[in-house]
């Protein structure tokens, strides 16, 4: 008599039945005798003698493994549709069920699983936004594996995409993705039709442990991120909510997101060229899954999220920058009733409030300050962000920021959200030099006698030399602290103008230890220094120039950054 072990998972107990046995060929297995004999062991359906694959009397864990092979040799498969729902797909950011349709109605809004098939489909439906002009309606992408295979506009009420079709099965993570913004329109999924002999088709991607919210206006949709220039106009096509600071930060802190954004909107006035314009206001909408026929409430309780980001504030400028009466007062009233309303639908959150990548951080970032002052929550903070260098990042359609002053944003929102979360930043992509001072020290016994200039607006430090004193170490222009870690690789970038030829030592030193030199050497003209190096121990360290032994010389450093790449 054969002896077996019947194994249990914590949770579930399978079951072991004597039998009348019944030979059924296995040539006639399907994969609905796997799902039945699946229930059956879990005490979830009825057990019958075909269940018993081995044919040794009893059903259990063994005639499971039994069938599996068998399909797995004859290669059976059956066709199965799924619909894009929670117990098939995760369901990221804002979507709604309509129907038999699940909607992605927010940017960055998709659909996650993993699919095991030979064939795979997905059924995709278009909203009225397909009457929109080309560059107008809906843009989506499908990823299977995290490479694109499919980046459109929805033009037509149904469509079927193909993921992959043969005869071998495999299994890949698949994404569909809503694009472009909530403003025009949704992308709907109907279903995902296999063809597999995999009992579980299709399931859900792992929920991630960090879910991040992102409430904003055209920055966080990533308006005009593709565009070819600042002269080109609004166009869904150019707007790819994966180059956005957001997606970009969830990438970095392997974080789910959601993101609630429109362009043009505002706390108190959206986008105008005068009168205060309230027809676009996030938080009329914040509630929402949407607006129109997506305006149904959104089940907050369907995703605690540990981090809250508010990028607002940039449409008010354009009201409050006219300096009407009361403006200010109004302005942070308005944002402190809305942290009370985020607050409110996320109690436990930490809130991280922000602005300034388009400008008007003189006008709206100080009330933005105020507001959080008084609303007096520990868990609620905020920081100004560093408006775009369109010279050095270049600039998408319409002003807005392009995929580098995105991809920038995100590394310091990534380490902001550490900070609040009290984890670990890796600081990869942060210039650790930006809040830096710039000084000239000078060695007293070495003479020398220098003018310099820091200009606040674009951080370049002008040097003139009157008297270059006997070394170069009589006069060091010198940028510090800078804060590095031990083994991190840094890219050390700037911009050197010398007013004649020079060779002028460059120093990264921790005290009286050098941990990187080199020499800069150039004649009157400007050249870009970028070279990287490798922190042995984390150190506050500072950067040098040593311009001593130039009488009459004329230095200029710009654009200076120390960006930790690894």
């Amino acid at each position: 008599m054969k002896n077996k072990k019947i194994a249990a998972s914590a949770g579930c107990i399978l079951a072991c039945t004597a039998l009348t046995v019944g030979s059924v060929s296995s040539a006639q297995r399907t994969t609905d005798d796997l799902v039945h004999l699946r229930n059956a062991l879990l005490r979830e359906g009825e057990m019958t003698k075909d269940d018993d694959i081995d044919g040794d009397g009893v059903v259990d864990v063994f005639d499971m493994v039994q069938l599996r092979q068998q399909l797995a040799q004859t290669g059976e498969q059956n066709l199965g549709d799924f619909a894009a729902v929670a117990k098939n797909v995760k369901l990221v950011g804002r979507t709604l069920r309509d129907g038999d349709i699940t909607w992605l109605v927010q940017s960055g809004s998709a659909v996650k699983f993993t699919v095991s098939a030979s064939e795979a489909t997905v059924t995709l439906a278009g909203d009225n936004s397909i009457s929109n002009g080309a560059d107008h309606r809906s843009r989506y992408a499908i990823l299977v594996d995290g490479e694109v295979i499919e980046d459109d506009v929805m033009s037509e009420e149904t469509k079927d995409i193909t993921i992959f079709s043969g005869n071998t099965m495999k299994t890949a993570e698949i994404t569909v993705i809503h694009l472009s913004e909530a403003n025009n329109g949704a992308i709907g999924v109907k279903n995902i039709n296999v063809k597999s002999s995999a009992a579980k088709p299709v399931v859900p991607v792992p929920e991630k442990e960090i879910k991040i919210e992102f409430i904003g206006d055209s920055i966080t949709c990533a308006y005009g991120v593709e565009g070819l220039s600042s002269g080109e106009s609004f166009k869904t096509t150019t707007e790819n909510f994966m180059k956005s600071y957001a997606y970009l930060t969830a990438e970095l802190l392997d974080a789910d997101y959601s993101a609630v954004s429109y362009s043009g909107h505002g706390i108190i006035s959206g986008y105008t060229s005068g009168e205060k314009n309230t027809d676009q206001l996030v938080p009329d909408f914040y509630e929402n899954v949407g607006k129109w026929q997506y305006a149904k409430p959104w089940d907050f309780a369907s995703v605690e999220n540990d981090v809250v980001v508010i990028n607002l504030g940039t449409n008010d400028n354009s009201y409050l920058q006219n300096k009407p009466e009361g403006g200010d007062a109004e302005f942070i009233a308005g944002y402190v009733d809305f942290l009370g309303m985020v607050r409110k639908c996320n109690p436990d959150a930490h809130i991280i409030c922000t602005m300034g990548t388009m400008g008007g951080n003189d006008v709206v970032y100080p009330l933005i300050e105020e507001a959080v002052k008084q609303f007096g929550d520990k868990k609620v903070t905020c920081y100004e962000s560093v408006t775009q260098n369109i010279q050095m990042d270049g600039v998408g359609s319409d002003w807005h920021p392009s995929a580098v002053t995105q991809q920038n944003s995100a590394y310091v929102l990534a380490d902001k959200i550490c900070q609040a979360l009290g984890i670990e930043s890796s600081q990869i992509g942060l210039d650790v030099a930006v809040d830096s001072e710039y000084k000239l020290v000078t060695d007293p016994d070495l003479g020398g006698n220098c003018y310099a200039y820091l200009n606040d607006y674009d951080k370049s430090f002008w040097l003139t030399n009157y008297a270059g004193g006997s070394a170069p170490e009589a006069l060091e222009a010198v940028i510090a602290p800078v804060g590095l870690k031990k083994d991190g690789v840094y890219q050390l970038k700037f911009d050197w103008t010398a007013g004649a030829e020079s060779e002028v030592p460059l120093i990264v030193r921790s005290g009286g230890k050098v941990i990187y030199e080199d020499t800069i050497s150039c004649g009157a003209e400007t050249i870009h220094y970028e070279k990287e190096f490798t922190c042995p121990e984390a150190c506050d360290a500072e950067v040098v120039f040593q311009i001593g032994g130039y009488d009459s010389g004329r230095f200029t450093i710009q654009n200076f950054k120390l960006v930790k790449t690894k």
